[in-house]
Parts: structure tokens; C-alpha cells; sequence
């Protein structure tokens, strides 16, 4: 009897959105298994997709003749059955497509281009062949929308068929080595050899030292060391001397810091000790515990992560640790491969494709024990976890924006349940929804309530930035800071200027007309960049010179309004040209290695003042920053979004918290035209208790989370009443299904109404418990594919972090 694999095939569609099956030849019977990649043929015609093999059983459920695996991909699995596993998890519980959850999971190498070309089919037109012209074969990713529209035509009289070919991206890096022949006599060698002859001697010469030595050079140190090129290598090779061998080499984003001596574990406080003890309880025990580790800024919770991590590595297990930014990264991989060498990997979309999939395949082999990395690395195929840590619990860029729109904490705690291994959620302001279920005893909270030997929080000062000007303010800057900062300079300290706005000014605005230039894509104004003297919309990336004259009424009168970081770092110059300023924010770390650059540079005394967006807010630390100041701590207040005080708080004390982390006092000022607001009241007495409490009234009484659950349905099309009449249509057949307790809010239209020429429409579920829910959230989804082919785009979001 003829085995079955079941297939996930590489085509995202509800339809499709189930295992296929398909006949395993004879010639690999027994070799193929659940977490291999193949090649199928899909469809009546001849085409051709990647897909994944899920199961493999002995009968098919499909009773018609089964098409054969074309081709099997991989030699070994590369999801295990804990992957698979959690692939099926992920797409039941984000409503998304099975494989786009599986493609997730993967690095981008190992996903499979399908490259289509057009040939000449069985009833050849003079039109067909005049396309082709002289080319065999017209790919058809190069062909523009009428060349394509023109070619399907000719496919479906039968003129030209498709051909499909795969392209597997998963190559490794190899470089070459010299291998000397052991059993050559090197000597008798060198005699035979004219005199004149030097670069052959030294080569017998260098070959008989290697092989004394049992040495394999790689070709590249020969040749930087020795003055020989490769020819003379190649030419050594010929007559037999030695061979050059390819070895795979891998693609270390951080080489450099394996070799470096090990740094030892710091002596703990009482605090300390207490809070690693209760987690390495829960390792030893393998008990799947979740702890909420609240500690101040500068409390010393890196330390207890690096101490835990070395408590399960101790025990034979592994261990993931999870931070929420690029920029982050750099710092906590130089702490932990400080600590724990060449067994940690890194995992972040900043490495170049290369790099992420050897990182990936050290890891699958066994061949790191530590993982540190971004959101996508909660999916590591790491096995025998000891323990998960999440630092920043609290941040938003934990959660996935498009499908599979995930939160990596639901995936950690997911993740941990399999493995038996505790989760540390560590943040010195953790979400309202992690800190009530700590207060419900879901979580187990553990508490460092202040900074390691006794260091003082910084002072923070509230600047009304209503009568700053009236003071000697200039700029964006008040009195009080620019002195501040002044001062700074003369003691040879470093300061932090914090302003979540990137750009030189907000919009560019007519004074006669009052017109703003807005992008032709989205409903929002175009952000002035002076770097390259343009205007930019940060949604949909269009560019456009910055105009001279008003394009509406023909006005000389352009002015710039509002600020950005770009603005800031302009005024700085002018106001304190002394200081050495370093920029870092989204335009200034788009390279690779932008953000290592920037914050080794800082380190390293090379800058007086680093001014950024919120990326430098959190996780940072500089012994000689004893200033930080916000320009304007308004920037998220004002935003339509119920965890906007949430947010602008956990801003403003992490930010707070990078002033005075060593022996120095630090202090804080934050610019705000709203001073009396509670969270910046509550930031600025570093009170997240209190904070908390207020919070969490004003979320009881408006039924908002962490009391109720919420569920974003958006539905986008290219015209708006399409749009409209969707969501609406949407909305009623929710209604029907919800229960009296659910509460809907809307249908209206998205924050920003357009994006990328789309309208969007939206709406929210607030509730408790609705088992009706899911059920009907899928049967939507199912009657909105078949839509989708007219323009129509149904997302679900559960539990959105942001609303606009």
C-alpha cells in the first residue's frame, strides 16, 4: 500500500487552508517525514508549489487517484513535531492561513520561490512566438500589467503554457581551505623544483610546516599572510601538492564577542537573590510558572535573568530570553555572550537573511543553548527549554501588526506549557494586564523595588512649557533644560533627549492658503526630512521635493510647523555648537548595524548628547548619563487609543531611568504643555503603584481591558462605500451572534480613513466571555475570501495593541 503524506500547500486561501494528499513514490518510501518541505503539483493544470508535509499516514482520506511528491527539499525535517504543533496553535488562535503561519516560523532562506515562465503551448499562434521572440522561455516576473494580461490570454487558447521551476534559497556559506596531502614528501618535492622558482618553494615550504602541524589554512588567511595568491593555491593543487576543500562556514552576526573571557556572576542583593531563588525553584522543578518580575529601573534584573539562564543551562536545559527592540539587542547580547560565549545565538530582523538562517540551523542543531532575540525568535526551534524570559514585558512590539497577528508572550507562555519551564516577565512598568493577573495570582509577582546598591532614582522636574518662553526658552527647548544640559557639557558628562517624532517638522503648510501637503495615498500630511530635502509619508513610503511655492494657490508662504528629531539636532547645534550630538532614530539606523554603531560610539565618550525617538528610551545603560530630558512628553497623549496615558507613563519612566544608573546623581526634565495629566504627574514620582490604581479605574469604568477582552474586525477596499457597506453588513451578522453582554463599538472609519490608496472601516468587541465568538469570526473569514478577488481585505485582530 502506497503511504500518504498530508500537505500544506504554499497557496494562502481559505479554500486551500487544509493538509492535501498526496503519494509518497516508492523511492522515498520510509524517508519522508511530518516537517519536511516538497515540491507537489497542485490543481488541474501544471502547476507547481512548495508546500509542508504535516502527517504522514498509511491511507489517504481522498478517494481519487493521489498525484506524487515531485520532489523532497530538506534531508531532515525543519519544523519538529513541537513546531508543527505550534504552527496549528498559531493559526487557530490569530485567524490566520495555516502555511502563512508556518512561513513565520521559518527563516526567509527557507522559503520557496516559484519562478513561472511562459513557453510556447500545443496550439502555437504567430502572437505567441512574436512575444517569445528568440527566448525559449518569457519569465513572467519581469512583464508589466498588460504584457501579463497579454499572456494569459495566450495560456488559456492553448498558444503558450507555464512552466513552473522552484528556487530554493537555502544556501550555505562555504570557504575554501588548504588541505596538504599527508602522505606527500614535501622535501623530496622541493628538490625536484628550479631554483628560480620561489613562490612553488615557499609553498612546499608553508605545506610541510601545515603538515607537520596537522594545520588545514583557510585559503583566504594564506593569502593575506603569506604573499601567495590563490592561482599559485590552484596551481598546487593541480600537480598534487594539496587539495582545496569547501567548508561550510557560518555567518555569525556577533563572531567577535565568542572568544572573550567569560564574565563572572555579580554578587547579588538580598532583593536579588530572593527573586532568582524563586525562579530557579521553578526550573528545577520544570514547572511551567509564569513570574512578573516589577523592579525599578537600574534594579539589577539583567543580572537575575543571567543567573537563572545559568541555574537551567547548569541543569542540562536550555533557555530563550526575549527583548522588544533592535536597538535593544546589542547591549543585552554583549551582557549575555559575555557571560555564556559561542552557545548564544541572535535573532532579530536586523541581521542580514544569511546570518538569521545559520543562527537558525545552530540553533536547530543543537549547537546553542541560548537564544536572545526579538519577536520572531519566540519561534526558535530551540528544544529542551529550561526557561523563557521576556524583558520589557510591556512594550507593543511584541505584538505582530499583519497575519499572523500574534503577541510572542501568547507564544512563550504557549511554548512554556510544552516544555514544563517557568516564564520571567520582567519590566519596571508592566502592563495593566500582566500586573492585574499578577494581582489575581495568575502571575507570580516578584518584586526589586530599588536600584542595586542603593542608588537613588533621578530627580524629575515637570516643565509648563505654556510659559517656558516667556522664561528664555528658545526653540524646543526651555530655560531650565538648556541649562541643564549646558552644565552637563562643563562637568564632562552625557546626556539622553528623548522625542517620539522623527523628522524635521510634522507638515509643511501654506500661511496664505492654509493648504498642508498630504500624501496622494493616505489621509495624513507628509513629514519634512531636511537630510534629503523631501517629504515623506512614514505609511506608505511616497516621496516628494519639498515645494517652493503653494501648489494651490501659488504662495511664496511655506512654512514648517511642529518638530521632529531632525529639527531638534539642528537647534542643538545652534544653541550649544560644543556639544557632539548623535541622531538616532528610524532614518538614522536603517543600515545594517545602525544601532550597534550609534550606542557603541556613545559608549565609548565619542558624543556629549544622544538624541532619539523612543527606541532610546528603554534598556539602555550609560554609567555617565546623569541628564535625560523629553522635548515633549504630549506626543502620545493626544493619540485615539485608550492605553495611550499607559504608554506615554511607561515612556517616561523608562526614559527617566537612564539617568544616574552609576555613581553619579541623575536627573530628569519633562517639557510638557499638560502638567498637570496623572501620567506625568505619577512618572514624575517613579510611581507605578499608583499609576496602576488610577488606571485601572478609568479602564473599569470605560470597560476596557484587563476587564474585558477586545476583538478588531477591519475591512479595507480601494473605494470607500464598498468599505462602508462591508463593515456594516459585518457588524449585523456579528450582532446576531454576540451575546447581551458583548459591547460594539462602531462600524467608523479607521484613524487614518485612507492608507496606501484603501479605505478602512473598523470595528471592536468588547467582552467577557462569548463562545460564539470565534465560531463566527471564522465563518466570516470564510465568506470574505471568495470577496477578496474583488478588493475586499477582512483582518482580525485579537487583542489589538493599537486602534488606529
Amino acid at each position: 500500500m502506497t503511504a500518504v503524506a498530508k500537505v500544506i500547500v504554499d497557496v494562502p486561501t481559505m479554500q486551500t487552508d487544509k493538509p492535501f494528499d498526496y503519494a509518497i513514490p516508492a523511492a522515498l518510501a520510509g524517508q519522508i517525514q511530518p516537517g519536511m518541505r516538497v515540491w507537489v503539483q497542485f490543481g488541474r493544470g501544471a502547476r507547481q508549489v512548495a508546500g509542508m508535509v504535516v502527517a504522514v499516514n498509511a491511507a489517504a482520506d481522498y478517494d481519487g487517484d493521489l498525484k506524487p511528491i515531485l520532489a523532497v527539499l530538506d534531508y531532515t525535517p525543519v519544523l519538529n513535531a513541537e513546531g508543527l504543533a505550534l504552527s496549528q496553535w498559531l493559526a487557530q488562535t490569530t485567524f490566520a492561513f495555516w502555511i502563512t503561519c508556518i512561513q513565520t516560523m521559518l527563516p526567509t532562506m527557507l522559503k520557496i520561490e516559484t519562478i513561472k515562465t511562459a513557453v510556447l503551448g500545443p496550439k502555437p499562434t504567430p502572437a505567441a512566438q512574436a512575444l517569445l521572440g528568440d527566448r525559449a522561455g518569457l519569465p513572467l516576473a519581469d512583464l508589466d500589467e498588460a504584457a501579463t494580461a497579454q499572456v494569459l490570454r495566450l495560456v488559456q487558447s492553448g498558444a503558450l503554457t507555464l512552466h513552473y521551476a522552484r528556487k530554493d534559497r537555502a544556501t550555505v556559506k562555504t570557504q575554501d581551505y588548504v588541505v596538504p596531502d599527508a602522505e606527500a614528501d614535501y622535501a623530496a618535492l622541493r628538490v625536484a623544483v628550479r631554483p628560480n622558482a620561489t613562490k612553488q618553494l615557499q609553498l612546499l615550504d608553508l605545506l610541510a610546516q601545515w603538515q607537520a602541524a596537522h594545520e588545514t589554512p583557510a585559503v583566504a588567511a594564506v593569502t593575506a599572510d603569506t604573499g601567495l595568491v590563490r592561482a599559485d593555491l590552484v596551481a598546487g593543487a593541480k600537480r598534487g601538492w594539496l587539495t582545496l576543500e569547501a567548508r561550510e562556514v557560518y555567518r555569525a552576526p556577533y563572531a567577535q564577542l565568542d572568544d572573550q573571557p567569560h564574565t563572572a556572576p555579580l554578587t547579588l542583593t538580598s532583593a536579588q537573590a530572593a527573586v532568582t531563588t524563586a525562579i530557579q525553584a521553578a526550573v528545577t522543578a520544570t514547572r511551567a510558572e509564569t513570574f512578573l518580575l516589577e523592579g525599578v529601573t537600574g534594579s539589577g534584573k539583567t543580572e537575575v535573568y543571567l543567573q537563572v539562564i545559568a541555574a537551567a543551562l547548569a541543569q542540562g536545559r536550555n533557555a530563550m530570553m526575549l527583548v522588544p527592540e533592535i536597538a535593544l539587542t546589542p547591549q543585552m547580547v554583549h551582557r549575555v555572550k559575555g557571560r555564556f560565549g559561542a552557545t548564544v545565538a541572535v535573532m532579530h530582523s536586523g541581521l542580514s537573511d544569511g546570518e538569521k538562517f545559520d543562527e537558525w540551523r545552530r540553533i536547530q542543531r543543537g549547537e546553542a543553548r541560548v537564544v536572545v532575540g526579538a519577536r520572531s525568535a519566540a519561534f526558535a526551534p530551540l528544544t529542551n527549554i529550561g526557561v523563557f524570559i521576556i524583558d520589557e514585558e510591556h512594550e507593543s512590539s511584541y505584538k505582530q501588526d499583519d497575519a499572523p497577528r500574534y503577541h510572542a508572550r501568547d507564544v512563550i507562555l504557549h511554548r512554556a506549557a510544552t516544555h514544563h519551564a517557568p516564564v520571567v516577565l520582567g519590566s519596571a512598568t508592566p502592563s495593566l494586564e500582566s500586573r492585574a493577573r499578577a494581582a489575581k495570582q495568575v502571575y507570580t509577582p516578584l518584586m526589586l523595588p530599588q536600584r542595586i546598591n542603593a542608588h537613588p532614582m533621578p530627580t524629575v522636574h515637570i516643565v509648563d512649557m505654556r510659559d517656558a518662553y516667556k522664561r528664555g526658552g528658545k526653540d524646543d527647548f526651555s530655560k531650565d533644560l538648556l541649562d541643564a544640559l549646558a552644565l552637563r557639557l562643563a562637568r564632562g558628562e552625557q546626556s539622553v533627549l528623548l522625542l517620539n517624532r522623527r523628522g524635521y517638522s510634522s507638515f509643511v503648510m501654506c500661511r496664505e492658503c492654509g493648504f498642508v501637503v498630504q500624501c496622494p495615498n493616505c489621509d495624513i500630511s507628509l513629514t519634512l526630512h531636511m537630510d534629503t530635502h523631501t517629504l515623506r509619508c512614514h505609511y506608505c513610503g511616497h516621496e516628494e521635493p519639498i515645494p517652493t511655492v503653494c501648489p494651490s494657490c501659488g504662495s511664496k508662504k511655506i512654512r514648517y510647523y511642529g518638530t521632529g528629531t531632525q529639527k531638534v539636532e539642528q537647534s542643538l547645534h545652534t544653541l550649544l555648537p560644543e556639544a557632539r550630538v548623535l541622531r538616532m532614530d528610524v532614518d538614522t539606523t536603517r543600515r545594517k548595524g545602525g544601532h550597534e554603531r550609534i550606542l557603541s560610539a556613545f559608549g565609548a565618550g565619542e558624543a556629549d548628547i544622544l538624541l532619539g525617538t523612543q527606541m532610546i528610551a528603554k534598556g539602555l545603560d550609560f554609567p555617565n548619563v546623569t541628564l535625560v530630558g523629553v522635548i515633549n512628553a504630549d506626543t502620545g497623549l493626544g493619540m485615539p487609543d485608550f492605553r495611550a496615558s499607559e504608554r506615554t507613563f511607561q515612556l517616561l519612566t523608562q526614559v527617566s531611568g537612564r539617568a544616574g544608573r552609576a555613581d553619579k546623581r541623575g536627573e530628569v526634565f519633562i517639557q510638557s504643555f499638560n502638567p498637570e495629566h496623572y501620567a506625568i504627574q505619577f512618572a514624575q514620582h517613579h510611581d507605578y503603584e499608583g499609576f496602576f490604581r488610577h488606571e485601572m479605574t478609568i479602564r473599569h469604568r470605560g470597560d476596557y481591558p484587563p476587564y474585558y477582552f477586545t476583538t478588531k474586525l477591519t475591512v479595507s477596499h480601494p473605494d470607500e462605500d464598498e468599505a462602508a457597506k462591508a463593515i456594516f453588513s459585518l457588524a449585523a451578522q456579528l450582532r446576531k451572534a454576540l451575546s447581551p453582554t458583548a459591547i460594539v463599538l462602531g462600524p467608523t472609519p479607521g484613524a487614518i480613513a485612507r492608507l496606501k490608496n484603501r479605505y478602512f472601516y473598523q470595528l471592536v468587541i468588547k467582552y467577557k466571555r462569548e463562545p460564539q465568538l470565534d465560531q463566527t469570526l471564522k465563518a466570516i473569514l470564510d465568506e470574505t475570501q471568495a470577496a477578496s478577488r474583488n478588493g475586499f481585505f477582512v483582518a482580525i485582530d485579537r487583542e489589538p495593541q493599537n486602534f488606529m
